[in-house]
């Protein structure tokens, strides 16, 4: 597994997403063992970065996951646990209280990264960071970080923490360059944040790419895997795919140790990679 090193950390450059386990926005209770079964498979492959949300499963996503690592008996301190607080939940009582539901339902007592979701139109950005600082200072969240934010809030977000930023969690993909058009990814690459992709690959447009069939077939890896490794390759960039299938998550984590070259990366479309 590689990783992206920065403020003293090792983050796996490629993660595990938790969208949809244990539910959609509400709680889908008769999916719990095929969540489990997932969840327990990606610990077993050695997955250690879970990236979860209050939000997701209407908070159940969070229980799941707590209960698959207690039961793996993996060690706390050898996991990186992110999670979301709702953008309804920004003023400074609910940031606290969402930590500390997300903490009581995932049965731990800190979390390794905690994210604003999204951001909410008219929100008061100084008063939520002096709250999730405060989080910070309690030992309640050890690194933060934003999710979907913009060139402008990103900026911003990154002068109110008290400590380095650690993130900004976009849609990013192969063919979804918005947040590389906007003038994102320069700046976290230049000033030590990560971005952390999510929906990092869309299936139905893998057959779709030339270069991506080419690439796969060259190195014996699937499609899936190079689109992943495009991702990995790049500088200050993580990413959380998500399956249920044992066999696609060892891929998928097998991806962060393949290194494309420069030449690759350009037949992708990268021309911003260096």
């Amino acid at each position: 597994m590689r990783f992206e090193t920065l403020h003293g950390l090792q983050i796996p450059k490629i993660g595990f997403g938790t969208w949809r386990i244990g539910g959609d926005y509400s709680p889908g209770l008769a999916g719990d063992e095929r969540s489990l079964a997932a969840l327990r498979s990606a610990l077993e492959l050695g997955y250690t970065h879970f990236d979860t949300a209050e939000i997701y499963a209407g908070g159940h996503c969070e229980e799941l996951l707590g209960q698959a690592i207690r039961e793996a008996g993996v060690d706390r301190e050898k996991l990186f646990i992110t999670s979301k607080v709702s953008p309804d939940h920004l003023t400074p009582d609910e940031i606290r209280r969402s930590c500390e539901g997300s903490l009581r339902r995932l049965g731990m007592d800190y979390l390794d990264l905690y994210l604003i979701h999204w951001p909410r139109m008219g929100m008061r950005l100084e008063e939520s960071f002096e709250a999730l600082n405060g989080l910070v200072r309690a030992g309640l969240v050890r690194h933060l970080g934003v999710s979907n934010f913009k060139l402008r809030l990103l900026r911003q977000a990154a002068e109110l923490s008290e400590t380095p930023l650690l993130t900004n969690q976009v849609p990013y993909n192969i063919y979804d360059r918005t947040y590389v058009d906007n003038g994102v990814l320069a700046f976290c690459q230049q000033n030590d944040i990560l971005l952390t992709a999510y929906s990092p690959v869309k299936p139905r447009n893998l057959q779709k790419h030339p270069g991506l069939q080419a690439i796969a077939r060259e190195r014996g890896i699937t499609p899936h895997q190079a689109a992943l490794a495009w991702l990995a390759t790049q500088p200050r960039v993580i990413t959380i795919p998500m399956s249920s299938n044992p066999q696609h998550q060892a891929e998928n984590l097998a991806a962060a140790d393949i290194v494309l070259t420069v030449e690759e990366m350009e037949r992708l479309g990268a021309p911003y990679f260096a």
